[in-house]
């Protein structure tokens, strides 16, 4: 498939549901070959991906285990020869509990750093050295406009995409030697199954909230951010690395 990402090869974690599915779909589109890795099945990504042409494999991942991340890194390889884009979107969002930060429970809190702290750097650990052998790489992280804005009721959650902001940076200036980019994007909510279990039954009075806050008043849908995973992800952003894109409707300006 031509497009923007043609012969480029792509991992993106988290892509059995949600914004990893869709990252994965646009992604393949725009001609990239897709690693599809999530703790969940990913065999209807990647039928999606094969029935409209383009190239994927499904691949069971834990992105807490380190064990786990390398066996993605290897069977990325394995299939492909090299790793050009990681995309760091495996989470904890839905079905998380809020509340005030000292009724979080603890086990929650150190799940969530795990998922989304420990398991971005576990990632970028595994499929780095692949980049760096090459001398060439982008990733691509997902954060979030918490980290921005300072979501209360949230704090796990909050504390966690800011940590993914704070590693973004420190790593874009550590990889830029071996010419790998690393970058953030900081979405608001996004209407996802992740945003339904989220908010439950408060989800149209909390989507109409954050409408209202933004610039653009609209809910924004998984396909919103999929075009700056592009770019990020494309020969367009070479020189672009240790930036957190706001995608957020003009929540917030950087």
């Amino acid at each position: 498939m031509a497009g923007q990402l043609a012969g480029k090869i792509v991992v993106v974690t988290g892509a059995a549901r949600g914004l990893g599915r869709e990252f994965a779909r646009r992604l393949a589109e725009e001609g990239a070959a897709v690693v599809a890795a999530d703790v969940r099945d990913c065999a209807e990504c990647v039928a999606d991906i094969a029935a409209a042409g383009g190239r994927a494999i499904g691949v069971a991942l834990d992105v807490t285990d380190m064990g786990s991340c390398a066996s993605m890194a290897k069977a990325a390889l394995d299939a492909f020869g090299r790793i050009d884009v990681l995309v760091n979107n495996a989470a904890l969002y839905g079905g998380l509990k809020t509340g005030r930060f000292d009724t979080l429970d603890e086990q929650e809190w150190n799940r969530v750093m795990a998922v989304n702290v420990t398991g971005v750097w576990n990632c970028c650990k595994a499929v780095v050295p692949a980049m760096r052998e090459r001398r060439a790489g982008s990733i691509v992280n997902m954060a979030s406009v918490v980290a921005l804005y300072g979501m209360p009721y949230t704090l796990h959650y909050t504390v966690s995409k800011g940590a993914v902001i704070a590693l973004t940076r420190a790593l874009a200036r550590e990889l830029g030697g071996d010419w790998i980019r690393v970058n953030a994007i900081a979405p608001t909510a996004v209407m996802t199954e992740g945003t339904k279990e989220f908010f439950g039954e408060r989800l149209d009075k909390a989507a109409s909230g954050i409408a209202k806050a933004q610039a653009l008043r609209r809910n924004l849908a998984p396909g919103d951010i999929s075009g700056t995973v592009v770019y990020l992800a494309s020969d367009a952003s070479a020189l672009v690395t240790g930036q957190t894109i706001a995608v957020d409707g003009g929540t917030v300006f950087l």
